[in-house]
């Protein structure tokens, strides 16, 4: 009796949390409602199926319990029985598969107007390409893939040369017109996934693979890699957001295109000297670094990274957060770099400056640091010199005062706290490994030893 107690209240308790639970579906902001009410017919049958099982369950424990005098009916075969069993089971099996067909049906049919998308994943982040004035893509092979050519795309390819390039997390779509996105991995698997959209596709390592929608409500909506890709896998975040068209139109103009990107002069050292002298003033001379005025050192450093930390600043995605004093000042400093091809300029200076290990200011538990560090190694490499690939920069020869502030202040928000900071965001999760300033402490002594 007191089971049968149990699976009467686990059915009722059942009931109970669906119609008083505040956790349901994400709100619809696509055309595909088909989805939602496959996932309602199928929650519906299976929840009959919960409900008419455990129910039937708690009546046999009752209906027969144990009697004294009572007898058990031997019955080896029941063709009515059987009948209804069979009958009941391939109806529920053709109502939730069924609906499904009509879905995938609908979802292999891309609309002949639909905007195309070209959506790549790697680890850990999100990057697409857009067809230019002439409608194509241009021909990509993943032995084209280099830090100057990071989509593969054929320099020999007309149809390539104004591919726009979006080389950030975050993709932009217009409102109420069907998208086609394709898919494509550079290294594993990796799955396209926003909630709102209701589909969502995998990506497939040596292969293309596709989804479409219709989006019908304008914003900004998080994507996600729904494939375990990694020990990063949890903070592979992107975003998709959805313009009225003009708004997307002017977004569209301002990307570079893949002929632009391979047109740009590098970046004139001899110039950039002079620009740099506002930045010596704190970081020294010879980019050595200063303690005493809060500024690391970043001779050395790569100039990826350098690059994409300047231009944050400038956009507004760090030295915002009202805890980020330092973050702040940088603001007014590279406010002094007029536009890109400044940046560029002293970004190559800086490469001229001599990397000398700085002095080290913090010890700890080497040997603990070093069992730690193997989640970091997974991008910033076993020997602290980066992976471009990865967007992780070197971390070896680094000011390990500055190493202790940062990873503070990923661990409490103060960085990567900008919605379009990703990269930062990413490092936000990822710092949660280091669970107190010991564990900080113990990491950067052994980063110390790189």
């Amino acid at each position: 009796m007191p089971l049968a107690v149990v699976l009467i209240l686990l059915v009722v308790g059942s009931i109970l949390f669906h119609l008083l639970s505040p956790w349901y579906f994400t709100e619809l902001a696509s055309n595909w409602a088909m989805v939602d009410v496959t996932m309602d017919i199928t929650f519906y049958v299976t929840g009959f199926v919960f409900v008419a099982v455990n129910l039937f369950m708690a009546y046999c424990v009752i209906k027969f319990r144990y009697k004294k005098d009572a007898r058990a009916t031997y019955e080896p075969e029941n063709k009515k029985l059987e009948y209804w069993l069979t009958g009941l089971t391939a109806v529920g099996v053709a109502a939730m598969l069924t609906p499904g067909l009509f879905v995938w049906a609908k979802f292999v049919d891309v609309p002949e107007e639909a905007h195309v998308v070209e959506a790549v994943g790697q680890q850990w982040h999100w990057t697409y390409r857009y067809p230019g004035e002439d409608g194509k893509l241009g021909e990509v092979d993943a032995e084209r893939i280099s830090h100057e050519n990071p989509f593969g795309i054929d320099p020999e390819d007309p149809n390539g040369q104004d591919d726009i390039i979006v080389y950030n997390p975050e993709a932009h779509i217009p409102l109420d017109k069907p998208v086609k996105f394709l898919l494509r991995s550079k290294d594993v698997l990796h799955n396209f996934t926003v909630a709102q959209f209701r589909v969502k596709m995998d990506l497939v390592p040596g292969m293309n693979t596709f989804m479409w929608l219709t989006p019908t409500k304008a914003g900004r909506f998080e994507l996600l890699c729904e494939e375990l890709c990694g020990v990063g896998h949890f903070a592979m975040r992107g975003a998709v957001v959805v313009d009225e068209q003009d708004d997307f139109d002017a977004w569209l103009a301002q990307q570079p295109t893949f002929a632009e990107q391979n047109a740009r002069v590098a970046g004139n050292a001899a110039i950039g000297s002079a620009q740099y002298a506002v930045c010596a003033a704190c970081h020294g001379p010879q980019g050595q670094g200063i303690a005493a005025l809060n500024a690391p050192k970043i001779a050395g450093q790569s100039e990826w990274y350098l690059k994409r930390q300047i231009l944050s600043y400038k956009n507004g995605l760090r030295g915002v957060h009202q805890d980020d004093t330092f973050g702040q000042q940088m603001i007014g400093m590279v406010a002094t770099l007029a536009d890109e091809a400044a940046v560029d300029n002293v970004v190559a200076h800086i490469a001229t400056l001599p990397d000398e290990a700085p002095e080290m200011t913090i010890e700890g538990d080497i040997q603990h640091g070093k069992q730690i560090y193997t989640v970091c190694a997974y991008c910033h490499g076993d020997d602290g010199m980066g992976v471009q690939a990865l967007n992780a920069p070197r971390i070896a020869g680094s000011s390990d005062w500055y190493m202790a502030r940062q990873l503070d202040h990923f661990k409490t928000g103060v960085r990567g706290a900008h919605p379009k900071d990703y990269y930062g965001y990413q490092m936000g999760l990822l710092s949660i490994t280091l669970r107190d300033e010991q564990a900080i402490k113990d990491v950067i002594a052994y980063i110390n030893t790189l």
